[in-house]
């Protein structure tokens, strides 16, 4: 079999990309392309800068350490015109609970609730059943509490390369209050993160 030329092996990445569940790690396209690890995370920066230069409406993008097809935000109105769905929308319980996880990690119920200052339970179990959330496991302290984190499809949500990409305390307070209120996302058709009664 002849090697294959950067044009074709850019083609090959590129069906990759589309036929993926999620963001496809630079190590899997080396192991599937049988060629260095090198120059297959080369090849995917050349596809992201490719991309960049189009002005398409839709980028390559680097999320949890994998890259993935994303639509620009600046679409996002048209998007929701066409599939005819409503903004992502969080609840303040479910943001704040979402926030709380995130930046605590890995962090307990109670510890939550002691934040929070409300029963969380029916906020997590939705957070959980909307996979941005997940249990790493048991706390090594009497009761062997359960302790969250952040999954994923968090960081795919949010469109974050990684966990340090999370603003600071300090950008997140400078965020105008209009804009912490419309907080809304693009919806991947799913419902409303919307606040358990008994929270």
């Amino acid at each position: 079999m002849r090697p294959l030329v950067t044009v074709e092996l850019k083609a090959i990445i590129e069906s990759l990309l589309l036929v993926a569940d999620g963001p496809v790690q630079p190590d899997r396209v080396a192991l599937i392309l049988e060629i260095e690890l090198e120059q297959a995370k080369e090849l995917l920066q050349e596809l992201q800068e490719d991309y960049e230069g189009a002005q398409r409406g839709f980028s390559l993008q680097l999320v949890d350490g994998g890259f993935q097809f994303r639509t620009r935000p600046e679409y996002a109105e048209w998007i929701r015109r066409f599939r005819k769905s409503r903004p992502f929308r969080f609840s303040r319980a479910g943001l704040e609970t979402l926030a709380i996880v995130a930046y605590r990690q890995p962090v307990t119920r109670a510890e939550i609730d002691y934040l929070r200052g409300v029963d969380s339970g029916g906020v997590i179990r939705t957070l959980l059943d909307k996979r941005l959330v997940r249990i790493l496991g048991k706390k090594d302290i009497p009761g062997k509490p359960l302790i969250y984190g952040t999954s994923r499809e968090f960081l795919e949500l949010f469109g974050l390369r990684d966990l340090s990409c999370l603003p600071t305390l300090k950008e997140f307070n400078d965020l105008p209050p209009d804009m912490l209120a419309d907080m809304e996302m693009s919806d991947a058709g799913q419902p409303p993160l919307e606040e358990d009664s008994s929270s």
